[in-house]
């Protein structure tokens, strides 16, 4: 059985929702636990800790793209509802990397691979996709990288 602390922990935290009647949270964990249940099922597989926060990461993508849409719509209850959503996911995520941290191991990452420009970018996105996993924005790691290697 794979090792997921993680999804454990979820688990158990929509069983204690239950106990304690608290509706709200209890349907946004549910969809959690359904997005986990639903790549497991369709890879045939049993999710470990990194593989789990690759789909928060992708929960909290989609809610802050919904959030900049009902915003435009003027729908402040949806707005609520989603930003309800993203802090309860942010907490089953690591502890976010400053920027310094997220600029010192994109350094750290480009002598490794002997990065020489922008056509390096891949490899330096390689070794940086595991460290930075949940822990920061991936289109913001991108970004920082781009400005380096030019």
């Amino acid at each position: 059985m794979a090792d997921c602390a993680l999804k454990a922990k979820i688990i158990e935290d929509m069983k204690q929702c239950m106990r304690e009647q608290n509706k709200a949270k209890l349907q946004a964990i549910r969809l959690i636990t359904a997005a986990i249940k639903q790549k497991e099922v369709d890879e045939r597989i049993e999710l470990v800790d990194n593989d789990v926060l690759v789909i928060l990461d992708k929960m909290i993508k989609q809610r802050r793209e919904s959030v900049r849409q009902y915003e435009l719509a003027n729908r402040q209850d949806l707005v609520a509802q989603e930003s309800f959503e993203i802090d309860l996911i942010q907490t089953y995520l690591p502890a976010a990397l400053s920027e310094d941290e997220i600029t010192t191991l994109i350094q750290d990452a480009i002598k490794q691979v002997g990065a020489a420009g922008i056509q390096d970018m891949g490899k330096v996105m390689a070794i940086l996709k595991a460290q930075v996993q949940g822990r920061a924005d991936m289109g913001v790691v991108s970004q920082k990288i781009k400005n380096l290697l030019q």
